[in-house]
């Protein structure tokens, strides 16, 4: 369309790569749909944008295109620096020694599983109070009582049978519900999918393995793939990883080298400077899974990827949104899950699996 820049409209670079240019596309698209408020006109104008710029014939013509349209300028030449995907260049996930990593061995993934919220007395304060009742009523009948004394023995004997009737009942319909909830869903421990085919989402294929590989070690940890916010229809997170009443929402990128940060705003840095190459809203995301899970901490982290040779390093930072390293993510964000290992929380658990798009 005559006077409108694409690049400009995606609020991408030039220069940008194929990556950073479907992520803008995808970021923008899901508030500018008409579903959501925006207008067919603008919306359509969007994809027209993404679609001129993620075919690289159309992408090259359009280019060439733009330069006619452009001014005359002095002819300098300058050095090109490709600040792009090295086509060639394929992340891997890192390989981490156990002994870095410090939660690992605290860690017993064959711990029987509590469920929340707890609906009956638990296993063991049920046969504690058993066993008192049988030892009370060995004493009575190992001693001569009075009728008076035998009297107030019988009266506590039947009072306390009564009771633990009434707590076996509840604990048996407790552990009847853990039971059904378990083989609703079979054991599993990974829910939703994403298109492992497209190289597009190699970012979220690696982040998968790495959940997988590491984090499944908590036998509390359920993780899930591809969800949308609450109230929304678009896959807006990539990841979600729930172990407890403990909540962390993952985005995966594959950006430049490079050092990253967040300030309390979660506003992205790269080496120092705001970081212009893609974008984030965990942010929003946080806020909104808050609301839908009140009583559960969520938190937000963007796993970095390089997109060409060189590293990509980060801090660790106690914002409720960080950029993170694979590695760091492991450790920081496995540490803070193995803090209650073994919890599933049904209630939590359901409505995380309610936002997953496909499975």
């Amino acid at each position: 369309m005559r006077g409108v820049d694409y690049y400009e409209l995606l609020g991408v670079q030039p220069d940008a790569s194929a990556t950073e240019i479907k992520s803008a596309y995808r970021t923008l698209a899901r508030s500018m749909h008409p579903d959501v408020g925006g207008t067919a006109g603008t919306f359509r104008l969007l994809q027209e944008a993404y679609e001129t710029l993620n075919d690289p014939v159309r992408r090259a013509s359009y280019d060439g295109g733009a330069q006619e349209r452009r001014a005359p300028e002095p002819k300098v030449r300058r050095p090109r620096r490709n600040f792009g995907d090295d086509p060639n260049y394929v992340p891997r996930l890192p390989r981490l020694r156990l002994d870095d990593i410090a939660w690992w061995d605290g860690v017993d993934p064959d711990a029987r599983i509590r469920y929340l919220p707890v609906v009956g007395p638990e296993r063991m304060p049920t046969l504690a109070l058993v066993g008192g009742w049988s030892l009370l009523l060995m004493a009575g009948l190992a001693v001569d009582l009075t009728a008076a004394l035998l009297a107030g023995w019988l009266a506590l004997l039947v009072a306390a049978g009564a009771v633990i009737v009434v707590l076996l009942r509840k604990h048996i319909r407790a552990h009847r519900a853990d039971r059904l909830f378990a083989a609703d869903f079979g054991g599993r421990r990974t829910f939703g999918s994403h298109d492992t085919a497209d190289p597009a989402n190699r970012a979220q294929q690696l982040t998968a393995d790495l959940c997988a590989k590491y984090l499944t070690r908590l036998p509390g940890v359920r993780v899930f793939h591809g969800l949308a916010w609450p109230g929304s229809v678009f896959e807006d997170v990539d990841h979600a990883v729930l172990c407890g009443r403990r909540l962390v929402l993952v985005e995966s990128k594959t950006w430049l080298p490079g050092h990253y940060t967040a300030d309390e705003e979660g506003t992205l840095w790269r080496n120092g400077h705001p970081f212009r190459g893609g974008a984030t809203r965990l942010t929003e995301g946080v806020e909104a899974f808050e609301e839908l899970l009140p009583g559960v901490e969520v938190r937000g982290a963007v796993l970095i990827y390089p997109s060409r040779s060189g590293e990509v390093t980060t801090v660790e930072q106690d914002e409720q949104v960080s950029p993170m390293t694979p590695a760091q993510f492991v450790r920081e964000i496995g540490r803070w899950l193995a803090e209650d290992p073994a919890t599933v929380d049904r209630e939590a658990f359901t409505a995380v699996l309610d936002q997953v798009i496909a499975d």
